[in-house]
């Protein structure tokens, strides 16, 4: 169990951290991303913004929802209650909504698609700035 520092200046529990519920939100995203990607693969590629007709592309689209899986990690780290790797993690993940933003317009997709991958890109950007404060936080806390 987790001490609990309780004098003058601490930092508020894990659970009162922005960045906390903001991983817990990715998390949640991702792992619907990951199930929605198997169950209707043609479904998800509407959806991300590369439509495909042909059945052969619909185990690219699993493979691509493989990297959801994710939050498996997210999830795991939520539960250790360990801010760092998530940090880290949503510094990683930028990567990947910057380059599907740029892979669906390259596809013609809607302005829409596009505009909701680069809002990704942003709510992760949001969450890796809210936990380095938290872990910045807590590690004034330790000394």
């Amino acid at each position: 169990m987790e001490k609990q520092n309780t004098s003058p200046g601490a930092a508020p529990s894990i659970a009162r951290s922005i960045g906390f519920w903001m991983a817990i939100a990715m998390a949640a995203s991702q792992g619907l991303n990951a199930v929605r990607a198997f169950l209707d693969p043609q479904g998800f590629a509407i959806y991300m913004g590369a439509p495909s007709a042909a059945d052969e592309l619909s185990a690219w689209v699993q493979i691509y929802g493989l990297r959801d899986f994710i939050a498996l990690l997210v999830g795991v780290f939520l539960v250790r209650k360990e801010l760092v790797p998530l940090k880290w993690m949503a510094i990683c993940a930028l990567f990947m909504p910057l380059c599907d933003a740029w892979i669906a317009s390259q596809a013609g997709a809607p302005t829409s698609v596009v505009g909701r991958h680069l809002g990704i890109a942003a709510f992760l950007a949001l969450a890796a700035a809210m936990l380095t404060r938290d872990v910045a936080a807590r590690a004034g806390d330790d000394r």
